[in-house]
């Protein structure tokens, strides 16, 4: 054995999967864990006391993988980066794919080092069958959500991660990822994690859902609950079918309220399952459905239900409303240009980017930079060509260049045959939009510059090809600060901003009010939803320090919540309901199902502990401090 500690946790692993414990406490006591630990030594044959590090996928392979899944990945991206802000510090969020293999992390930029040393890298395999019981391994196996708590784990170099992993599930019940939050933090308790594993079943729902609504897009999409308010939810029920009605696809919540299997229900049709004729539910299609109906299955269970699909010849009318746009807005741009100041800057952007000047739009995190980049695109003459974005903060540095610049088949070892073409290759005779642009590696920003000026990109191990594409760039960093103090390069700087386009804040702007009314008709998918004077004067009165992205969250959620299609204060979420109009450290998160469910979980603790505030943050894992700044973030009192 490698060391003292070691050979204690691998002792009692044997002892646990030998079944010679007879306690009824410790890691023993979890039949998962039991089972997981006897697969380890019978199917595996691990040594719970080697302390090797684990297989790393070379770079190739890690690209492949990332390129497959790249829709969820970019889903997941927003989805991991707002449960990061839910949690406390020393708390990794990691994205595998269905093999375990770990494909996006999201960690402080202090704490990367720390996970590092614990073997969570990027493309690193935590599948079972290579690292024993862990929270990724064992979810891929259990196909459930788990905890692996510090001894629970098989491997004794694992003992110090506390993992808590939930299953993502493609439209057809195949396994497609894995969401995590691991932490190396000492003082979490098996007890803190009910709280953490809530946040992330919730997440892993919101990116299933949502994947399951983009990969159906070209079907019929029923979704349905018991309760008109739960659909649109993620506890809803998706069911996809085609054009002559059978059914293709089903989530799990469909199941669950059918209360039938996936084999008998796929290739059915719709029609034998519900009380009405393929013609009627087809009639009650809209490309942005918003009113739900009754519906009620053969056997006479109702259910309230949108149906989302391409309208039929005799339901046009239904979707008049949602024509009437302004004829000042861009055509599909999905932005609202009320605002006199945002109108005279869209139309200064548009003029230059037409005559093929780079633009640099800053602004706030929520601000709306790619909306307003993309509404650029759309009303230049390049609005058929293809809008590529990349996000350069939300890439590992060490795929940037690829993802960037492509690659060479076999130009090194792993390569794919067929090579990868890069963002600049894709975007050719288009638009590319680099997001974050300011924390791109100097590396890249030099061959970037080389690409701006010569218009030719060379794929790693490829030869140069000539790409007409256009730059806009978007960040909420002060680039000239970078360039001072060496992060950023003053010629790529100058090169990039032909026109610096400054994005208000929401705070700032002037058509607040009309914004309002576009973000809600675009979210009720233009179902008329009426907001009560009271409410409106709250959410037109409170700070916004989300931004754009914040109100866009909210409406949907209070659009999808409320009663008899009216929005009232009742509704609204604690700090607006409170009139907190004036930003704090705290309000810095976006109102979301997360926030829900971390403040039920908090006051569930705090009555349990009789709001002994000592105890509680003992039982969360968190100092009293950080207790202390989660309840002025809900506006919890006693």
């Amino acid at each position: 054995m490698h060391s003292s500690p070691f050979s204690r946790h691998a002792q009692q692993v044997l002892t646990v999967a030998q079944g010679n414990a007879h306690h009824q406490y410790g890691p023993g006591a979890d039949p998962s864990i039991a089972r997981s630990w006897l697969r380890c030594l019978e199917d595996y044959h691990l040594d719970p006391a080697q302390a090797m590090a684990p297989t790393v996928l070379e770079h190739a392979r890690v690209l492949e993988s990332r390129e497959r899944l790249q829709q969820v990945l970019t889903i997941a991206g927003g989805e991991m980066n707002n449960l990061h802000q839910q949690l406390s510090g020393g708390n990794a969020v990691l994205l595998t794919d269905a093999r375990g293999v770990i494909l996006n992390c999201v960690t402080e930029p202090g704490e990367r080092r720390i996970f590092e040393r614990a073997g969570l890298w990027l493309g690193a395999d935590w599948s079972e069958a290579s690292e024993g019981t862990n929270g990724i391994g064992t979810c891929l196996v259990e196909r459930q959500s788990v905890t692996i708590h510090r001894d629970e784990h098989f491997r004794g170099r694992h003992t110090g991660l506390t993992c808590s992993a939930s299953p993502v599930f493609d439209p057809h019940g195949d396994l497609l990822a894995v969401l995590d939050v691991s932490s190396a933090r000492h003082d979490v308790s098996r007890q803190s994690q009910f709280h953490t594993m809530a946040l992330v079943n919730l997440s892993a729902k919101m990116i299933e859902s949502s994947y399951f609504l983009r990969h159906c897009d070209d079907q019929w999409l029923l979704r349905f609950h018991l309760q008109a308010g739960s659909v649109g939810l993620f506890s809803e029920g998706l069911l996809a079918f085609d054009g002559e009605g059978r059914v293709s696809a089903l989530n799990q919540s469909a199941l669950n309220l059918l209360s039938l299997g996936r084999a008998e229900l796929v290739g059915q049709s719709v029609a034998s399952l519900f009380d009405c004729s393929l013609d009627e539910l087809m009639g009650r299609a809209s490309p942005d459905a918003a009113t739900r109906w009754p519906l009620r299955t053969r056997d006479g269970r109702g259910f309230f239900a949108l149906l989302r699909g391409q309208s039929r010849p005799g339901a046009k009318a239904r979707s008049a409303p949602l024509a009437s746009k302004s004829v000042s807005q861009p055509a599909l741009s999905g932005i609202c240009l009320g605002d006199p100041s945002l109108q005279t800057d869209f139309r200064r952007a548009l003029k230059v980017f037409e005559r093929d000047v780079p633009l640099l739009i800053n602004g706030e995190t929520g601000s709306g930079k790619e909306a307003f980049a993309k509404a650029v695109h759309q009303a230049s003459q390049r609005a058929g060509k293809p809008f590529v974005a990349l996000n350069c903060a939300a890439i590992p540095e060490s795929l940037i260049e690829s993802e960037l610049f492509g690659y060479r088949g076999g130009s090194f070892t792993g390569a794919r045959k067929e090579g990868m073409r890069g963002k600049l290759q894709q975007a050719d005779g288009g638009t590319l939009f680099l997001d974050e642009i300011g924390d791109m590696p100097v590396a890249l920003q030099t061959r970037l510059l080389r690409v701006l000026e010569d218009r030719l990109v060379v794929p790693i191990g490829g030869e140069p090809q000539s790409v007409d594409v256009r730059i806009i760039s978007a960040t909420h960093r002060n680039l000239l600060g970078r360039v001072e103090d060496g992060s950023f390069r003053e010629d790529l700087y100058y090169r990039l901003n032909g026109l610096e386009i400054a994005l208000p804040p929401l705070r700032e702007r002037r058509d607040k009010s009309q914004l309002l009314d576009f973000l809600l008709e675009e979210e009720a998918g233009g179902h008329a939803v009426v907001i009560e004077p009271a409410a409106r004067d709250s959410l037109l009165a409170f700070n916004w320090p989300g931004n754009v992205r914040q109100m866009r969250n909210v409406l949907r959620t209070l659009a999808a919540l409320c009663e008899d299609d009216q929005i009232c204060v009742a509704d609204l979420p604690v700090l607006m309901r409170q009139g907190a109009v004036q930003k704090t450290p705290e309000a810095d998160h976006v109102e979301s199902p997360l926030d829900d469910a971390e403040r039920a979980a908090l006051i569930a603790t705090l009555e349990a502990q009789r709001w002994h505030m000592t105890h509680a943050a003992k039982e969360l894992g968190v100092s009293r401090n950080t207790l202390y700044r989660k309840l002025r973030k809900h506006g919890i009192a006693r």
